[in-house]
């Protein structure tokens, strides 16, 4: 996050609020920004007012000005309105406008497509905006969280009366370090904005008196020839106005509208993913393990399996992570699987014959999906991978310090990656595909970037990483369809080092089983990240165990209750040792994951943090969450007194209590109920007394009628 002083910008688009109470209900929300995000629409279709800009041939367009419309197709769906426009820049280059309307909630979205039609060489592109336009309203403030990594999604709230907050990620995993999701408030509203790009992207929020300038770019410094044939596109750009400035409303808004509209399915049917629990084995085997599956083999499962059965450990998927493929020499693969990627070859030594898909339907019958790790972005042995599986060495783009990445960009390389993975997830009975990246493609991108600029004479930066990501949506989409077609899981665990590549575009293909590898460790990290991840992405995981370092062995005799109500998320991870830990409490086990199952209805609703953010080095207060479903009035209320609190007792007061009714709440641990009014609890609230550091209470609510 850098800060930098305001310039004098001109504004393309004004959107203009009108004069409403800063806070609204929630059955009004939707209803208050329809006429504003339906004129944002119209104006994306007007070529005079579409948000973008660009430089192309030494002239900058602002809009898409006067360029001749070579035809258009507007569609009324059963959601909204789609519009696709065709523009002719010159004799080689044609520019597509895809834009999209959502009359439920008045979000907005576009693309804008480049792409050279011609013969030749087109002139040169860059300077390409994703968005240009400015927002109307008075003291302006942006808001949201960092991304993962070193920022481990802390919050931040700038106001823009006087600067220019700028965001930026080069490292090509979009959401390590910055997040592509912003809170414009402006007057008596606000946007939320998301980016739709897998790779590098900035941002920058620019105030001047009572407008805001937005400016967003994707492929960092792109400055480009299109060859013919080829083409390139912007982010995809996500508009949602809201009314009001209450930051809840803005939150359960967009979780409503991301849950609806932005989450893939669960299968071929259409039918919405529902919360659900998986498991490893790998911690299970008695096996040296490093970071994954690699201690797994024909001979580790049973038992486990066996034992969760026996002690009613009900699991929805098995997670069988790295390490089962075959190095690119052929060979087995005893530790080193982050150094040995890219053939996607089962490892026929740790499971000979047919034994994976023996104990993946195995898994099927005791009601377990399976879920498969791949990395396909990644290669090692470049030269193996030539000699024995068909890998051409033009596909492999290094930096020169380690790190291969795979051009999944070239569709020949594309079409030779989706094979090796739906080979294998077809041979073993896989129910959902995995994907990790463990290295920053954005160090790689530019090296292929300048082989090309050589070979041709011609600018080439920012061509490898924008037909990359192209790709990346290209094979999750394959994927998809494969596992449509096959009866199998039509979403993705969505994995980049934990939360790399979080983007909104890849949330519509995907879910982050895990929104970071980092937590894996303290209850403080864990709480700290559902305070501010849990407003932008509502269908998530983290991790059951608690521990000092991300790889530190599971905590013998189980995870405790405080550890597993601080892991409540639609996506429960359990992490434990089932046979080779002998003190591990079962009856603990089934309780604690039962207690979620009654709840985790409810923890896809409205969110509502309670208390100020803690980060994850300061457990001297509480933290409480509380989850409403706006349609039943039933809601559940998590209290954390955290390790080093010295207050025993605290009061929140519950915002979306209704006046004139009455609430029964029962208290999961005293199992006592007691009644209060919608009154009581607005005013008064709930306190929540607890005698010991790190304890925790839940709280179910219902409304009297």
């Amino acid at each position: 996050m850098k800060l930098f002083p305001c310039k004098v910008l001109c504004a393309w688009l004004l959107l203009l609020f009108a004069q409403m109470s800063l806070h609204v209900t929630a059955a009004e929300r939707g209803n208050l920004a329809l006429k504003r995000g339906e004129k944002l629409y119209h104006a994306i279709c007007t070529s005079l007012t579409t948000p973008v800009s660009f430089t192309y041939n030494g002239k900058t367009y602002h809009g898409l000005g006067k360029l001749p419309v070579e035809r258009f197709n507007s569609t009324t769906t059963s959601t909204g309105q789609q519009a696709t426009f065709f523009y002719r820049l010159d004799n080689e280059v044609q520019i597509r406008v895809e834009a999209a309307f959502c009359k439920e909630y008045g979000q907005v979205e576009y693309t804008i497509w480049f792409e050279n039609i011609g013969t030749r060489p087109s002139h040169v592109l860059e300077q390409v905006n994703s968005a240009d336009l400015s927002f109307a309203g008075a003291n302006p403030v942006v808001r949201g969280c960092l991304g993962d990594h070193v920022n481990q999604y802390a919050p931040y709230e700038y106001s823009l009366k006087k600067d220019t907050v700028s965001f930026r990620s080069d490292g090509g995993r979009a959401t390590h370090v910055s997040f592509p999701y912003f809170d414009l408030v402006h007057g008596n509203g606000g946007t939320l904005i998301a980016l739709g790009w897998a790779g590098t992207w900035k941002a920058d929020f620019i105030g001047k008196g009572s407008n805001t300038r937005f400016t967003a770019q994707n492929c960092n410094g792109f400055r480009s020839v299109l060859m013919p044939g080829e083409k390139v596109r912007t982010a995809m750009v996500v508009m949602l106005p809201y009314s009001g400035r209450n930051a809840d409303d803005a939150t359960n808004l967009w979780r409503e509208w991301f849950q609806k509209y932005n989450m893939p399915r669960a299968n071929a049917d259409g039918d919405p993913i529902q919360p659900f629990a998986t498991a490893p084995f790998s911690a299970d085997t008695g096996l040296p393990n490093s970071d994954g599956s690699i201690s797994e083999c024909y001979f580790t499962w049973q038992r486990t399996l066996t034992r969760i059965i026996r002690e009613r450990v009900k699991l929805d998927f098995r997670w069988f992570d790295a390490g089962w493929y075959f190095d690119p020499a052929g060979r087995t693969v005893p530790t080193n699987w982050w150094g040995t990627v890219g053939s996607w070859e089962l490892d026929t030594i740790k499971w000979p014959g047919h034994t994976l898909r023996e104990c993946n339907e195995a898994c099927h019958k005791a009601g377990m999906k399976v879920l498969m790790w791949f990395e396909p972005e990644r290669v090692t042995m470049v030269d193996a991978l030539v000699k024995n599986y068909g890998y051409k060495a033009e596909w492999a783009i290094s930096n020169c310090h380690g790190v291969i990445t795979n051009d999944i960009g070239n569709p020949e390389c594309l079409q030779w990656t989706l094979h090796r993975i739906t080979k294998v997830m077809d041979e073993n009975a896989v129910d959902l595909f995995r994907e990790d990246n463990n290295s920053d493609p954005g160090t790689t991108w530019p090296m292929q970037d300048k082989r090309q600029a050589e070979l041709t004479n011609l600018p080439r930066t920012g061509i490898t990483e924008n037909k990359a990501i192209q790709g990346h949506y290209a094979l999750w989409d394959s994927i998809i369809a494969y596992c449509a077609a096959n009866n199998k899981c039509t979403y993705i665990d969505n994995c980049a080092s934990g939360g790399g590549r979080n983007d909104i575009e890849s949330l519509r293909r995907s879910l982050p089983f895990m929104r970071s590898d980092a937590d894996r460790t303290t209850t403080g990290l864990r709480l700290a990240m559902s305070s501010t991840f849990n407003k932008w992405i509502p269908f998530h995981g983290s991790c059951t165990r608690e521990a000092v370092n991300e790889l530190d062995p599971m905590t013998r005799g189980g995870n405790s209750v405080y550890c597993t109500r601080v892991s409540w998320l639609p996506i429960y991870n359990l992490a434990l040792s089932f046979t080779h830990d002998e003190t591990l409490d079962y009856d603990r086990v089934r309780s604690t994951i039962g207690e979620w199952r009654r709840y985790n209805h409810l923890l896809t609703k409205d969110f509502y943090v309670l208390t100020p953010y803690h980060s994850k080095d300061d457990t001297s207060g509480w933290t409480i969450f509380a989850y409403h479903d706006r349609d039943t009035d039933e809601s559940v209320v998590q209290a954390f007194r955290q390790e080093n609190c010295a207050e025993s007792s605290y009061t929140v007061r519950l915002p979306y209590a209704k006046r004139g009714f009455t609430y029964t709440i029962y208290n999961e641990d005293t199992k006592q109920t007691l009644t209060v009014s919608g009154e009581a609890l607005l005013s008064e609230g709930i306190t929540f007394s607890l005698d010991a550091p790190k304890s925790s209470a839940i709280l179910h609510i219902t409304i009297n009628s």
